[in-house]
């Protein structure tokens, strides 16, 4: 599903965010990538959806050639992606199904399908009977979840998460990690970049660690590693 083969970034100020990096992550993992701020885990999950590019190197997201393609065919590879962010990102003036029913809106889905599958992820996040809200009438928690509804209404390959628990509190994080482990038992893949200890050391997953742009640590059953 992803791989990256001597892929380095560096910003135009000489900054090196990441320095040959060797991954290779396969169909249904769900992987962890932890490191302290600054290490190259935002660059590393920019780079999978092509928020950026890498400065040299291979990189292959779900089949396609991140590296090479060319800009019109940034739209086709970010189809098969969900992306989910720290700060929601959702649409202050619609309401939670117009917010989900946008990602597909993007993509041109039949209203009938749309309508269909809009209800079906808000059920999946726990969400129907909030529909009519907006986003300013939520929770932390449940802005969270409309997030990852509109990430997998689509049916993704690949949901990227760059720090989607950071600021909830513990239960609520729990609530978002249990929808993310059912996605995960569908066959979707995952990739999240945390700073949540207890998650990475309770769930025991595969664990990926970047210090200083490199790869130090990649473990199938692996713990965060780093002071809380």
């Amino acid at each position: 599903m992803i791989k990256m083969r001597n892929v380095s970034k560096i910003y135009p100020n000489g900054t090196i965010a990441l320095d040959h990096v060797n991954v290779h992550i396969r169909k249904g993992e769900f992987v962890f990538i932890v490191g302290a701020s600054g290490a190259g885990k935002s660059s590393f999950i920019k780079l999978l959806f092509r928020e950026e590019l890498p400065t040299s190197g291979e990189l292959v997201v779900n089949g396609q050639d991140v590296v090479h393609m060319e800009h019109d065919q940034v739209p086709y590879l970010r189809r098969g992606l969900g992306v989910i962010f720290q700060d929601y990102r959702l649409l202050p003036d619609k309401t939670v199904y117009e917010n989900v029913a946008f990602a597909m809106q993007v993509i041109e889905a039949p209203r009938r399908f749309m309508q269909r599958s809009v209800n079906t992820v808000l059920d999946i996040v726990g969400l129907r009977d909030k529909y009519r809200s907006f986003p300013s009438q939520l929770s932390g928690g449940e802005q969270q979840r409309v997030a990852i509804a509109r990430a997998i209404v689509n049916n993704p390959a690949i949901v990227i998460a760059d720090e989607p628990t950071g600021n909830l509190d513990p239960e609520t994080s729990w609530d978002i990690m249990d929808i993310f482990q059912r996605i995960n038992k569908s066959g979707t893949t995952i990739v999240m970049a945390t700073h949540d200890k207890s998650i990475v050391d309770t769930m025991q997953r595969r664990v990926i660690a970047i210090e200083n742009g490199h790869i130090v640590r990649d473990e199938a059953q692996g713990v965060y590693g780093y002071e809380a």
